[in-house]
């Protein structure tokens, strides 16, 4: 139904061609709240009948909600009221009826309005925050809820405000989204064995021990998005991209980025980018190899283009090759995003002026503007379970990973800004990494591209323009999943597909109707991919590190735990 359609608009709007998605350096501020909020009320004063014809609308549908003459009805995508109850219960249906009224009646009085596509755009989405709040499923008559009130004689209630207070006191009032007592890193979340190799100020190495008897001779190299901490890659067993490279046969190494504090508020691109070199060359020398495939994903995938490109400048053949994962370079039209139609020039000279005087970005301010982005999955989700029924947060690793957030640099925050902002990436020179200047089109070496079909973060269009950017063989490869879930897909998962082909078509779209599509994990197709480019089999090593490069500490390292 149309309602539906509007209420996924956000979502559609980071998807479109070329879109960035949310701007992860950015967010919401009170002032934009309100500010929407003054424009609804003034285009009520204004433009009078179109209210007036909206709201007679509205009152002619609630006559036929109480005749039962009404056919609104949820989505049967819509798991806020799957329960029986808000169909069989004639009072929870005519409540639920009436919600449904009210949200296509205020959709119908936008669509009416004359406005800039843009301010159309952030008008939308700030309505459709207001709709999904006041649904009915998250006021404490919930179905649901009532019959747990019963059946535990109150208990439940009494175990809800408990949450609720906890989530003031500890989580900024958001209700929380993992029981964090049930994960521990290093112990059953980034337990592959490895050690810590290599030490600075910005970065451990971790160098994972084998797990064949012989190892291929290019090393792998996983770089970490900055805004994260690198477990990701190593989350469980299960689902540990790391192990799934040791189990083919690979050398993997990663970093593990140092959580900085007001002291590295100066720490930018170029000190990354130097660490990234520094690893390196640390590995060239513990292993004795020539060349390093290099692995990135997110943010750690931008700064890793920006690396390689200056490299590549340098006439530096290291790189072997280059997998980015959910990662977008061409910013292309930040503006039309969710997040990004509130990138205001004021907005932004606020939040650069807020985290120059912190000397970093919180990682939770971050958390908290991609999950305004899926309230209704990321928020009153957790409001129903937690609060209503008085259910403890559910043990979800990925979820708790999400949540064990970092900071980041005033500087790099800074540069990031300026990369989304100005499409820096995309502009030969536009950049520049210690004097030298970035040309991404100077990657010449064969590059991996991947994204996810349901990825609101990093829309998977946005993703395969990346293909477009560099001048080497590029492969993209598109998951049948979202931004986390597309990297963490190890073999064996229920109803894992993806689509496959080379880069560098006029759009995603023709890309995607000549792509191979196959079922299961694209995890299988880029080892093969990697296996080629890996040069020859050789022994595995005895022992970690070097006489040079002795073992400080076991895997996960100590930085993992700032």
């Amino acid at each position: 139904m149309k309602t539906e359609a509007v209420r996924d608009r956000r979502l559609a709007a980071s998807s479109a061609e070329g879109l960035l998605g949310p701007n992860p350096f950015l967010g919401f501020r009170a002032y934009d709240v309100a500010r929407e909020a003054m424009r609804v009320a003034k285009l009520t004063v204004v433009q009078p009948k179109l209210a007036a014809r909206s709201a007679a609308r509205f009152v002619k549908e609630l006559a036929a909600i109480r005749s039962d003459a009404s056919t609104l009805a949820p989505s049967s995508r819509d798991k806020r009221f799957a329960d029986a109850a808000w169909q069989a219960d004639p009072r929870y249906r005519k409540l639920l009826q009436v919600y449904l009224a009210f949200e296509r009646s205020l959709h119908e009085w936008t669509d009416s309005q004359v406005l800039p596509m843009h301010s159309r755009a952030r008008l939308e989405f700030m309505l459709s925050l207001l709709v999904d709040a006041v649904a009915p499923s998250n006021l404490p008559i919930h179905p649901e809820a009532l019959r747990r009130f019963r059946e535990t004689g109150g208990h439940s209630a009494l175990d809800g405000v408990k949450h609720l207070v906890r989530d003031f006191r500890e989580n900024g009032g958001y209700p929380a989204q993992v029981d964090k007592t049930q994960f521990a890193v290093g112990g059953n979340l980034a337990n592959t064995e490895g050690d810590v190799v290599f030490r600075t100020e910005v970065l451990e190495l971790i160098q994972y021990r084998p797990r064949t008897e012989r190892v291929r001779e290019v090393p792998v190299l996983l770089v970490p998005p900055q805004i994260n901490k690198f477990y990701v890659f190593d989350l469980t067993p299960e689902k540990s991209l790391v192990r799934g490279l040791l189990d083919q046969g690979f050398e993997v190494w990663c970093i593990s980025w140092r959580n900085p504090t007001a002291e590295q508020r100066d720490w930018g691109l170029a000190e990354y980018a130097a660490a990234i070199d520094m690893a390196i060359g640390t590995i060239c020398q513990i292993r004795g190899a020539s060349k390093v495939s290099m692995v990135g994903a997110c943010a750690g995938g931008m700064t890793l283009a920006a690396y390689a490109a200056t490299r590549a400048a340098s006439g530096d053949a290291r790189v072997n090759s280059l997998t980015l994962m959910v990662n977008v370079l061409d910013t292309g039209a930040i503006g039309d995003t969710p997040l990004g139609l509130f990138a205001t020039p004021r907005a932004i000279a606020a939040v650069r002026r807020r985290t120059a005087k912190k000397g970093v970005l919180d990682g939770k301010e971050m958390g908290s503007a991609f999950t305004w982005l899926r309230p209704n999955d990321l928020i009153w989700n957790y409001w129903v379970n937690n609060v209503l029924l008085g259910k403890p947060a559910p043990a979800f690793d990925v979820l708790y990973w999400n949540g064990d957030a970092t900071r980041l640099p005033a500087r790099l925050h800074s540069e990031f800004i300026d990369i989304f902002l100005k499409n820096a990436l995309t502009v030969p020179g536009r950049l520049r990494l210690n004097g030298v200047p970035v040309d991404v089109k100077r990657i010449r070496c064969d590059s991996y591209i991947t994204g996810g079909t349901t990825d609101h973060i990093t829309p998977w269009r946005g993703c395969f323009r990346t293909t477009q950017l560099f001048g080497g063989d590029c492969t993209f490869t598109l998951a049948n999943a979202g931004h986390m879930q597309s990297i963490l897909s190890p073999p064996g998962g229920k109803k894992t597909e993806f689509w496959t082909g080379r880069g560098g078509q006029a759009s995603a779209d023709e890309w995607k109707a000549s792509a191979t599509h196959q079922s299961g994990s694209w995890w299988l197709h880029w080892h093969a991919w990697l296996q080629e480019r890996s040069g020859d089999w050789k022994p595995a090593a005895a022992e970690p590190g070097s006489a040079d490069h002795p073992p400080l500490v076991a895997a996960p390292g100590t930085y993992v735990h700032q």
